[in-house]
């Protein structure tokens, strides 16, 4: 099977230009292809992980990857899939950013001569005289057809600032920079993308005569129709100081049974053909199949080491037995907590397992807090010093596993 058919098999690609060739370009390694990343945070987090797999994908199979870092188009901001203009940010944050995306890259692709190459926006959409592109470029551009783009009628109602509307020429501008300047003839990209890669491959003919390329691929969305990667406490992060090897882990092996099978195929490198065979399993081993997939995606994000932690301490909460050293953890002081013990809502406020006592109280009323295993029914609950000594697993709701202990100062 060659890689446009094992995309295809995966359920990877959404859209295509011309899908002929597009198919002889990637499958005989002759595509010079880009992915946008906007610096909009400090780590990249889920939504980017199926672009970089795409990246990494493509390279194997001997197409050239360029990752483009949004230093330039950060400034702006994508309006697409927004119901709201995203927060400016200064060029401090943005350069911070794309420095952390780029060393987080380095985990997936392979960056060097003859592979894979960075490169930033910033570096000529910065230095763009602003008559000269309206001339050169915003000619190009037919505003009746920018209005009818689904990234713009989404915000129409709401209200579209002309600072955000300029997004699409900019995103098109590059594709035709990167094209002249580096031989780029495909761009890829999330399905939201499609008016925008539009505009640059039309871009590009117009102002060279040469035809290139655009594919997008399927956004990752849960059986409810709703984008993954969001949890409680907001993005699935790359970036082990924001989010757990083991928080990552939990976040996987937990999703709804109908969208196990969906994530292996779209998100690991397990042979389609072994894929396969696991949608033949019987029900009852669901859990498995979810093993698989958090193990697989920890080992991918964070390395078979941190893996194998998340793995073992997401056991011992369901066996009680196991290293859950890997555990999210709060280390209590023994000054903090009073001879009598601590309420565990006030516990929870210390462990940021609720923001409120008043929230806690109400977890606890559903029925949702639970130690070492025992639901919790007492609003005036007190953990005592001894248990916190032997150290104890909190578990909020039915996903959010937190471990105590408490430690003795040594003169």
């Amino acid at each position: 099977m060659k890689i446009y058919e094992e995309l295809q098999a995966r359920g990877l690609i959404a859209q295509v230009t011309d899908e002929p060739q597009i198919r002889e370009l990637i499958n005989n390694g002759g595509a010079k292809f880009y992915i946008g990343f906007d610096p909009t945070a400090d780590s990249l987090h889920v939504g980017h992980f199926m672009a970089l797999c795409l990246m990494k994908r493509l390279q194997m199979a001997g197409n050239k990857p360029v990752v483009l870092l949004g230093g330039g188009t950060g400034f702006i901001g994508d309006p697409s899939g927004r119901t709201d203009m995203r927060s400016m940010m200064n060029e401090e944050t943005i350069r911070h950013n794309c420095e952390c995306f780029k060393k987080q890259m380095e985990r997936f692709i392979e960056f060097g001569e003859d592979e894979a190459i960075v490169v930033n926006n910033a570096d000529w959409l910065l230095d763009l005289k602003y008559i000269e592109l309206l001339r050169d470029v915003g000619a190009c551009f037919s505003v009746n057809n920018m209005l009818r783009a689904e990234c713009y009628k989404q915000r129409m109602e709401r209200g579209l600032s002309f600072f955000e509307f300029n997004y699409m020429i900019m995103q098109a501008y590059d594709f035709l920079h990167l094209h002249n300047n580096y031989g780029c003839n495909m761009q890829f990209g999330g399905d939201d993308q499609w008016s925008n890669m539009l505009a640059g491959t039309d871009l590009i003919r117009r102002k060279t005569g040469d035809d290139t390329f655009a594919m997008t691929i399927t956004l990752l969305m849960n059986s409810e129709g709703k984008k993954m990667g969001k949890t409680a406490k907001g993005a699935v992060w790359l970036d082990p100081n924001k989010t757990s090897p083991f928080e990552f882990y939990q976040y996987w092996r937990n999703i709804d049974d109908a969208d196990v099978m969906k994530c292996l195929r779209m998100l690991t490198f397990i042979p389609v053909e072994e894929l396969e065979e696991m949608e033949k399993w019987d029900a009852g081993r669901i859990n498995e199949k979810k093993e698989v997939l958090a193990y697989d995606l920890t080992n991918l994000v964070h390395g078979q080491e941190e893996a194998q932690k998340a793995k073992e301490a997401s056991r011992a909460l369901f066996s009680g037995i196991g290293d859950d050293s890997s555990m999210p953890t709060t280390v209590l002081k023994e000054e903090e907590i009073p001879a009598d013990g601590i309420a565990l809502t006030e516990l929870m406020l210390l462990c940021r397992l609720a923001a409120s006592k008043t929230e806690a109280r109400r977890l606890i009323q559903q029925g949702g807090v639970s130690i070492d295993g025992e639901k919790v029914d007492a609003l005036d609950a007190r953990i005592a010093k001894n248990q916190l000594e032997e150290g104890i697993r909190i578990r909020k709701g039915k996903k959010v596993y937190h471990k105590v202990v408490l430690t003795t100062i040594q003169d």
